[in-house]
Formats: C-alpha cells, structure tokens, sequence
C-alpha cells in the first residue's frame, strides 16, 4: 500500500538484532516498498546488501552533508560502483546543511558538486538534503546542471495537473528534495524545474503551518511521503523511534490537506515513487 521513500534501514544506531527486527517490522507491515538511503560508504555497502537480500527495498548511495569530511576521490569512485549495481536506484542523501556543520561548508560544496556531477554521468535520480541552505543548494543544482534540459531528456515526462502553471514541471529532472521543510514559494519553484518534493514526520506536528502549505500549493502529482526513520517520528508517535509503517501518519495527514482517502494518497505517492525511482513493478 505504501512506499516509503526514505528511510535508512542501515543506520549505525542499531544492532544487527535490531535491524533485524525491524525487517520483520516492515515484513508484516502495510509497506510495499522502502528506500534505504545512504549517508556514507559503510552505510552505501550496507545498503546494496539490503537491496540484494530483500525484495521490497531499493537503494540510494552517496555522502550526506554530515559526512562530506570523509569522502575522497577514491570513496567517489567507490560510490560510482556500487550506484551501478542492482537495484540502486538514486544517488543520495547529498546536499547541504549548515545547521549543524559537521563538516566544513567549503567541503560539503565540493562533495556535493562531485555528486551531482556523477548522479548526472550515471543518469540517475538525485536525492537531496537541505538544512538551512535552501538558496545555495538549489544554486548548486542549477550550476551543476540538475535541471539543464539535457538531463530532462534523460527521463519520460510526467503526468501534470491540467493547469498551464505547471506546464514546465512535466519535465521530469528526478531531482528529490527529500523531507521538504521549504516554504510554499520555494516548493513551487523547484516543481516547476522539473523536480520532486518528499513530505516527512513534521507535517502532522501541530504548529508545522509552513509544510502544510507546502502540501496545500503542490500538486500531488509531485509529492512523495516517507518516515526518514529513525528519525522524525509523526504525530502521536513522536519522540519515538521512526520506522518505516509509521509512513500511514505523514500520508494520512497529506491526505486530509489534498482532500483525498488515505488509500488514494498511499496509491498516488506510491506511483509517484516508483515512477521516480524507475522502477516498473512491484
């Protein structure tokens, strides 16, 4: 019923047994599909062994923004690997955060680009983290040719409301902006580059009024839901530890603001998902 579009089943927080019972978690849940994105090169190789052992994940490989510290040329090169392999559908979780600045910022503005630029020479989908750096990572992306027509082409159109606003986003740049905390004028410009927005947790916290914007402007067309977990649980679970079924809160809610069923809102971002990632069944 549902994909949960990112979650990160190979966090380093838990033990192997916890891993293990969270497969079985989502095993017996109403989740048809995960991806399990990465955040470094242990978490990269972690993931593709997921991929291969179970049938309902997908993978993202790439250095987030925390961990940009750590990648060299040869960890690049590593990551190019794995990307290939099966079933790694995105390059990800990349991008900026000057929040917390675990890294050098002059370093998370190279390995993005490093990143970008290999998601572009492998065509494939980029899934993106920004934290307090909204300006300069979509400047980045435009500068590293996330959203140049030719990277466009690459992918199939994708079906756009009926409303000539929205023309131009049916130009598919499979380019995420994974757990959007944007506002609504920000959302509705990166949908009409040709990019994708995931809505997490946060919209059902109670005074969380800007992503219930975000979701109320964008079309639903152009949104997918996911749990980040083990971070952000939803309402009434927060403050617990995320997995992936609690997705049903995030879309619930995504639901009640579009004015769709929970099971219209998990089929629709559930399609969405799959068209994203390239993946023709389930």
């Amino acid at each position: 019923m549902f994909f949960d579009s990112h979650t990160h089943i190979n966090h380093d927080g838990y033990t192997e047994e916890e891993r293990m019972a969270l497969i079985s978690v989502i095993e017996h849940s109403d989740v048809d599909a995960v991806c399990d994105v990465a955040v470094d090169l242990v978490s990269s190789v972690l993931t593709c062994s997921h991929v291969q052992k179970l049938p309902w994940c997908y993978g993202a490989v790439g250095f987030h923004p925390h961990e940009a510290k750590d990648m060299g040329d040869t960890e690049l090169a590593m990551i190019k690997g794995l990307a290939q392999k099966d079933k790694i559908v995105a390059i990800g979780e990349i991008g900026l955060d000057f929040y917390y600045d675990h890294s050098e910022r002059d370093v998370q503005r190279e390995v993005f680009r490093k990143q970008i630029r290999l998601a572009n020479e492998l065509k494939m989908p980029i899934i993106i983290h920004s934290r307090e750096a909204d300006k300069e990572t979509m400047d980045i992306l435009k500068e590293e040719g996330a959203f140049s027509e030719e990277r466009k082409s690459w992918f199939p159109k994708r079906p756009v409301p009926d409303d000539p606003a929205w023309k131009s986003a049916e130009n598919d740049a499979r380019v995420l902006l994974h757990c959007f905390s944007g506002s609504r004028e920000t959302g509705k410009q990166y949908v009409k580059l040709g990019a994708t927005l995931s809505v997490a947790g946060p919209v059902t916290y109670k005074n969380n009024k800007k992503t219930v914007g975000v979701v109320e402007d964008i079309p639903i067309d152009f949104l997918l839901v996911e749990t980040d977990a083990p971070f952000l649980a939803p309402e009434p679970l927060r403050g617990k530890r995320n997995v992936s079924p609690y997705v049903i809160h995030t879309a619930r809610k995504v639901g009640e603001i579009k004015g769709l069923t929970l099971e219209e809102t998990a089929a629709r971002t559930k399609e969405n998902a799959m068209r994203f990632f390239g993946i023709q069944a389930l």
